[in-house]
């Protein structure tokens, strides 16, 4: 099979897997350009309530396929800048669930999604200083939300990889699992997920993720979605409630 990105949505859950086994999941230029138009495909559709990205395999991503980047090294970061920047514009939760390497690009797409889930084999590394590159600002800022300045910079300075339980304590991962239990953990998670109020979900990760001129926006588009009535009815009759904001609803 080529590399390629595979993808799968199965109880409103859409999975994306980077499939390149052969170069440890490495993301060609190919499967760079194809991530966001795949994103908007998956945004657009009602039927996904939340996203998962993970890796074929034992590894989740080992960063740039160099071999296919024929574009100068800056043109290739601006094509993992592009899709890093559509993972984390998704407007729905997105959650990165890690084994094996995941190292260079593989760490810029994983810090995008809006938890990362890891097995306790995973290791993890930002590696530009091996190769002589700026990493990208957006990265960074990114890193450095996640782990703080000191950790981002341990990281980026020296391309040093740290094991799971040190991504833990350092807040580039949520939750460290056996390898056996990680993927009956993200498929429980994630339905969780996508029972949750979608309109709550949307306007937090905006908030959380700085934007803040959109209050106005959010308090229309709650006032007209019916979720909270859903949610208050629910409680009090004592079952799940049946949310049914979508970003196409009229607010």
């Amino acid at each position: 099979m080529e590399p390629q990105l595979l993808h799968r949505v199965e109880d409103s859950v859409a999975t994306v897997t980077v499939h390149h086994p052969a170069k440890r999941n490495a993301m060609t230029a190919a499967m760079w350009r194809a991530l966001p138009e795949l994103l908007d495909a998956l945004a657009a559709d009602p039927g996904v309530r939340a996203l998962v990205l993970t890796g074929e395999g034992a590894t989740f991503c080992a960063g740039a396929d160099i071999s296919t980047l024929r574009e100068s090294a800056e043109e290739a970061q601006q094509l993992a800048v592009r899709a890093e920047e559509a993972l984390a514009a998704f407007p729905k939760p997105t959650l990165a669930a890690v084994r094996g390497h995941c190292v260079g690009g593989g760490v810029q797409l994983a810090a995008a999604c809006d938890l990362r889930f890891a097995g306790r084999s995973a290791l993890f590394g930002v590696t530009p200083a091996k190769l002589g590159v700026v990493y990208a600002a957006s990265a960074t800022r990114r890193l450095v939300a996640l782990t703080g300045p000191s950790t981002a910079k341990y990281l980026l300075f020296s391309g040093e990889l740290i094991d799971a339980s040190r991504a833990l304590r350092t807040g580039l991962v949520d939750e460290v699992l056996p390898e056996d239990e990680l993927d009956e953990r993200v498929s429980r998670f994630t339905r969780v997920l996508a029972s949750r109020s979608l309109l709550t979900q949307a306007a937090a990760k905006e908030f959380a993720d700085g934007r803040r001129d959109r209050d106005a926006h959010w308090a229309a588009q709650a006032r007209g979605s019916g979720d909270t009535a859903e949610g208050v009815a629910a409680f009090l009759e004592r079952r799940e409630p049946r949310f049914g904001w979508t970003a196409a609803t009229p607010g």
